[in-house]
């Protein structure tokens, strides 16, 4: 049975309590299994989902088939931001990478709710800067950074929207979401896990030193983690203190 928790939804958390009420009349649980395709490219959606324990990609898909991992959303955000700002469709994929649970609210619904309450509006252009953040300095990490750093950046993302210190992600997946060699990531991994960082197992990847990964990734990380905790303060705020900033 799903637990009604979306507290455990960053932006949900945020809200002040008569927006919170409000919204959890209108909530439905979900499951999100593995692989699920929340959104396909140029698909439209229907409803706008709020992630608590599962983790869903955006990717961006080549012509040939090929596909890139530009964004990591979780228990920090939402899928379904084009809906807030009229444009029912976009260029990538929204996946189910970790399955888990969340909830969703109706398109319709949410739209209400984005002009009803200007400290939702507030909150949601927020959340928008930092998911621009986190693209555009996926995008430069990916361009700009090797390997080792990469994978580092990657492992600290999704640890951070995890409720343990393990990812469940083979090889060749991990390739697949930072466009790059399996080979690659089967010579980095073998290099964080003779240094003692990880514990690799196929398919399963521990993380035993959290800040000696921290020390080997690039500066994308540390930017994004830094620019979301400036707009998405973890514990709720006050509709002032929104509004006045």
């Amino acid at each position: 049975m799903h637990d009604l928790h979306p507290q455990k939804n960053r932006l949900f958390a945020s809200l002040p309590d008569t927006d919170g009420q409000r919204w959890r009349q209108l909530l439905e649980p979900v499951e999100l299994l593995a692989g699920q395709i929340l959104r396909g490219a140029g698909g439209h959606m229907h409803h706008v989902y709020f992630p608590t324990t599962a983790i869903i990609s955006l990717l961006c898909v080549m012509e040939n088939g090929a596909s890139t991992e530009v964004a990591v959303i979780g228990n920090d955000g939402l899928i379904g931001l084009p809906l807030m700002i009229g444009s029912g469709t976009t260029p990538y994929s929204a996946v189910v990478q970790s399955a888990g649970k969340g909830f969703r609210i109706k398109a319709c619904a949410m739209q209400e709710e984005f002009f009803r309450s200007q400290f939702v509006a507030q909150l949601l252009l927020r959340y928008t800067q930092s998911l621009i953040t986190q693209l555009c300095l996926t995008a430069a990490c990916n361009r700009h950074h090797s390997v080792d750093q990469q994978l580092c950046r990657w492992l600290l993302v999704n640890l951070d929207r995890l409720e343990s210190n393990e990812v469940t992600m083979t090889q060749e997946m991990i390739a697949s979401m930072l466009g790059v060699r399996r080979e690659g990531i089967t010579e980095s991994a073998f290099k964080l896990q003779k240094a003692g960082l990880i514990r690799y197992t196929r398919g399963h990847i521990q993380v035993l030193d959290r800040k000696g990964l921290e020390q080997r990734s690039c500066e994308c990380y540390a930017v994004v983690k830094r620019e979301q905790d400036r707009l998405l303060p973890m514990a709720s705020v006050s509709e002032a203190d929104v509004v006045a900033s």
